[in-house]
């Protein structure tokens, strides 16, 4: 039982040390966590062995997984339901073609300049396809522009980006069965039920110590998560459209929505992304460092050719456009994903599965790093988030100096 805690005091340790590079060097958490993760079992597999992180453990990869899903739920909830039905059009737009241009560009990039088969050419465009709802939302949430228009119009097309990548899973490599109609049945019953009970549950039990609140929403989204996942879906997927048709009441509930960022950010969502970033074979890359090239160039060219006119046609110009454009063309959670899902069944090769891991991790961490540091529209933030980079950027002025 010790090692499970020297275990888990080694992640939290990796966390608290991402948290404090991402201070120091002001970048996304997210972003410092996955980095960490990468070089973590690089590191630590070379001085104690292979394994050695435990990536694989069945605890961390519970709590890796409860991570990504109540991190997608919080997304969803913080949508603005007004926002979205003023800004679906943009959403639909915008959110299709950061679907379709990297899922064509990657696939054809996998089956005639790589040389793989149909099959793993389909499911590396679909992984590909992507755009990361958990890191767009863990900026968005730093930097304080989820409470803006703007951010809220990027995570709106998050989601549509997302669905049709899930979508094109389940159509080409997913069976649709029996299970796939129970799972879509029960699914649409909670979802037209949920916004009418859950606010007459909070208020008849909610508001006491015993945290009533926390425990429903997660007996909600492990409930249908596993639902999803017996029917050959993904569990994150009724999270957020849970998040989406509760943004109504838990949405606006602050108090509980602070609590679960509490939950998630302190101890939950550290160890999916650093567990995403130890998933990295570093010598598969430097195998065949231009297949992990190629494919990272084929989504970031196909993803930013595509949506920076598209983005523009909706007036979002200048660094507004551009920071909008390289923050769609991030990729992590269901990238990661479909990786998996193809490794599990054969689709793709355990060589494969790394360069797609390591090409989906690359753009949840390049896209974001230039997002934030050239193009970040600085007139959009809050007022509470400029005065806080502010302090940062005069605090770390002294460090700076004497390094």
């Amino acid at each position: 039982m010790e090692q499970v805690w020297f275990a888990a005091a080694l992640w939290l340790a990796l966390a608290l040390i991402a948290t404090l590079v991402a201070l120091w060097l002001r970048i996304s958490t997210a972003l410092s966590e996955i980095v960490v993760g990468t070089l973590a079992q690089l590191i630590i597999s070379g001085l104690l062995g292979a394994g050695a992180l435990a990536a694989k453990a069945p605890w961390i990869t519970f709590l890796a997984g409860t991570g990504a899903i109540v991190l997608t739920f919080l997304a969803g909830a913080e949508l603005d339901p007004s926002v979205f039905r003023a800004k679906w059009q943009e959403a639909g737009a915008v959110g299709l073609v950061g679907f379709l241009a990297p899922f064509v560009g990657a696939a054809t990039v996998a089956r005639y300049l790589l040389g793989w088969t149909l099959p793993a050419s389909l499911l590396a465009g679909i992984a590909l396809s992507t755009t990361s709802i958990a890191v767009v939302y863990t900026v968005m949430l730093e930097l304080g522009l989820n409470q803006t228009d703007f951010g809220k119009g990027i995570l709106a097309a998050c989601f549509i980006n997302d669905l049709g990548t899930v979508i094109a899973l389940g159509l080409i490599f997913a069976p649709f069965t029996s299970r796939t109609l129970v799972f879509v049945g029960l699914s649409m019953v909670a979802f037209l039920a949920l916004p009418f009970l859950t606010p007459r549950f909070f208020e008849r039990f909610g508001g006491r110590a015993s945290e009533v609140e926390t425990k429903y929403i997660l007996l909600l989204v492990f409930g249908m998560g596993g639902l999803a996942v017996w029917a050959g879906s993904e569990a994150v997927l009724p999270a957020y459209i849970i998040g989406m048709v509760l943004a109504g009441s838990v949405g606006k509930d602050h108090v509980l929505i602070r609590r679960l960022r509490t939950l998630t950010f302190g101890f939950l969502t550290p160890f999916y992304f650093i567990r995403a970033g130890s998933l990295v074979s570093v010598r598969a890359l430097i195998a065949a460092p231009l297949v992990f090239a190629a494919l990272l160039l084929a989504k970031m060219f196909t993803k930013l050719v595509a949506l920076v006119p598209t983005v523009r046609f909706f007036n979002y110009l200048g660094h507004e456009g551009l920071y909008y454009s390289l923050m769609m063309s991030t990729g992590l959670t269901f990238g990661t994903i479909s990786a998996l899902f193809g490794l599990n069944h054969g689709i793709i090769n355990q060589t494969q599965n790394s360069h797609v891991v390591a090409t989906v991790i690359g753009s949840a961490v390049v896209p974001t790093a230039i997002a934030n540091a050239y193009f970040l529209p600085k007139h959009l933030l809050p007022a509470s988030a400029r005065a806080a980079k502010k302090k940062t950027a005069l605090t770390s002025a002294p460090l700076e100096e004497t390094a």
